[in-house]
């Protein structure tokens, strides 16, 4: 049969009963509106707390972890007797990295690499009055930790270049300065382990969001760090690598033990807990969502089941002046996509408006100053997902009835009437 002549006995069916047909396009229309919603905002959600960790977070870090020394004096006794020793010391060179530099050298030219950033860590105490506090200073070189990390978006406050342009400067942990009542400006003493103090000026604020780590790190330039610690500028105690494929870490990681014989830490393994936290939340994201337009599906096989009701005088007679059962079922399969489409659409469009809508009202937090509004992924994936669940659902819901309107003998209908 003529697809034209199809398409205008659906539109006549579907404007004879347009208040149903209208409810069933709003239940559409609700489904995908509200599913676009989620989606943006759970994901814009996690993006934001995946930021403050992953962000941070090297793909893969080389370091060398303290550990005891595997060959003990009671390995080389030739007593056959039990030998009992407590208290082994570890042995060697501590954290530092042996040959950092060339190491740093050889993955540069790695082309799975995409940037490298020494580090080197100092325990230091903050020194208020007569009182030290714990602290960590870890020493950078700003510009691979800008590049790589985003290390500007956490300094609220003071300019992060002051580091490498200010001799010994730090930028203090937000929770730490206000611990010390120290403003930008201000000069601060800090002593090492072995007793050595050294004056430090405050640059600037960091601020990752996660409190107790803002309580106890700092940052300063590499070579500030190097001389608080009085050690020499190939002093490098952590090697932090951004890979071009973050899924190549795990691999990479033993790759890069093994070569350059140190420890190695890959970013699933470092944060194994809070990508499972991630993921879940995803999964009950797309689960809300498919359900809400599973049950908008099931309000429009419920209305085409009435509609085939109520129209089955019109279906014989569509058959008995030629049209076949393939006909009649084409043309509610072509009602419910026509409502699925249309619905689709329009929450497509609303879902966006509201995402826009929950995008600019204010997040005001101290933990994060840098995030003004609440978060909201705009992915073209959830927008395709939508329309395509919207036209895959109200076909199913759909071709049920279609079957059974297709399957309606008309000598009957005609008969009984």
């Amino acid at each position: 049969m003529n697809n034209k002549l199809i398409l205008v006995i659906a539109k006549s069916l579907l404007l004879a009963r347009w208040k149903q047909t209208l409810v069933a396009a709003v239940g559409v229309t609700f489904s995908i509106t509200m599913f676009i919603t989620l989606l943006g905002f759970m994901t814009g959600l996690n993006d934001l707390l995946d930021g403050l960790i992953l962000n941070r977070t090297p793909h893969v870090r080389l370091f060398n972890e303290v550990k005891p020394n595997p060959e003990q004096p009671a390995t080389f006794s030739k007593d056959l007797g039990y030998t009992f020793i407590h208290s082994i010391k570890p042995s060697g060179n501590g954290q530092n990295i042996d040959n950092a530099t060339a190491i740093m050298q050889n993955l540069k030219k790695d082309p799975r690499v995409f940037g490298v950033a020494p580090k080197v860590s100092a325990q230091v105490f903050y020194n208020v009055g007569n009182i030290d506090i714990n602290g960590v200073i870890n020493g950078v070189d700003v510009e691979s930790e800008a590049r790589l990390f985003k290390f500007q978006d956490y300094v609220p406050a003071g300019n992060y270049l002051d580091l490498k342009n200010v001799p010994n400067s730090i930028i203090l942990g937000k929770a730490a300065a206000d611990k010390m009542l120290a403003n930008i400006g201000d000069v601060i003493q800090v002593t090492t382990p072995r007793g050595d103090r050294q004056s430090l000026k405050v640059v600037g604020y960091f601020q990752s969001g996660l409190a107790d780590l803002d309580k106890v790190q700092s940052y300063a330039s590499l070579a500030t760090t190097q001389k608080l610690l009085g050690r020499p500028i190939s002093y490098i105690t952590d090697i932090n690598i951004k890979l071009n494929n973050i899924a190549l870490a795990p691999a990479l990681a033993v790759e890069y033990k093994k070569m350059f014989d140190t420890d190695a830490e890959d970013i699933q393994t470092a944060n194994a807990q809070f990508e499972t936290g991630s993921n879940v939340r995803s999964i009950i994201s797309y689960a809300v969502g498919i359900t809400l337009l599973i049950v908008a599906g099931f309000g429009i096989y419920n209305i085409l089941n009435m509609m085939i009701y109520e129209k089955m005088d019109s279906i014989a007679i569509l058959k008995a002046t030629g049209f076949s059962g393939r006909d009649v079922k084409r043309i509610f399969t072509t009602i419910a996509l026509s409502i699925g489409i249309v619905g689709g659409l329009f929450g497509l469009g609303f879902g966006f408006i509201l995402s826009h809508i929950i995008h600019q009202i204010p997040f005001n937090t101290v933990a994060l100053p840098t995030v003004k509004t609440f978060p909201v992924n705009y992915n073209l994936k959830f927008y395709l997902i939508g329309i395509s669940f919207s036209i895959i659902t109200t076909y199913f819901a759909g071709l049920f009835p279609a079957r059974k309107a297709s399957k309606i003998d008309p000598v009957i209908i005609i008969r009984g009437k």
